[in-house]
């Protein structure tokens, strides 16, 4: 009797790695005019962007009362001080940052846009998988809070 809720257990392990995993994707690629929007969200709940239309991915943009380039090296030290955490891409009025999950190491996929005085644009999104168990949306949270209180 043992043995078959082992075997079972195992089973919903493998189940709930594959409903994570998903379809492996690649890094999503860079924006070659940065006054472009971002990305939009997959309709899967596991992307967050402060320019979705769907009030479940929505989040609300970065905002700042200092130069844009005070802000910005305010916010590669929030960046910088996360865990698991690599900027992949700078340039004066994008960031693009990796963020590993602790335990599989997944990827997910974090994009900041400078677009106007006072404003930084963003987007976090699970490179693989369906569900992020909010994950994405908790992270923004994370460095919102940071970003603000420095």
């Amino acid at each position: 009797m043992m043995n078959r809720h082992v075997k079972d257990g195992h089973g919903w392990a493998l189940l709930l790695i594959g409903l994570l995993a998903g379809c492996s994707g690649g890094r999503p690629p860079v924006a070659q005019d940065p006054a472009a929007g971002l990305p939009p969200c997959p309709p899967s709940p596991n992307c967050v962007s402060s320019q979705a239309s769907d009030p479940d991915q929505r989040v609300e943009p970065l905002r700042y009362d200092d130069a844009p380039a005070a802000a910005r090296a305010r916010l590669l030290t929030v960046i910088n001080g996360m865990e698991r955490s690599q900027v992949t891409q700078a340039s004066a009025d994008t960031l693009q940052v990796e963020f590993r999950s602790a335990v599989f190491g997944f990827v997910d996929d974090v994009e900041f846009r400078f677009r106007q005085p006072g404003l930084i644009e963003l987007r976090s999104a699970a490179r693989s998988g369906y569900y992020d168990f909010g994950v994405n949306r908790e992270r923004i949270a994370q460095i919102r809070a940071r970003f603000e209180s420095r």
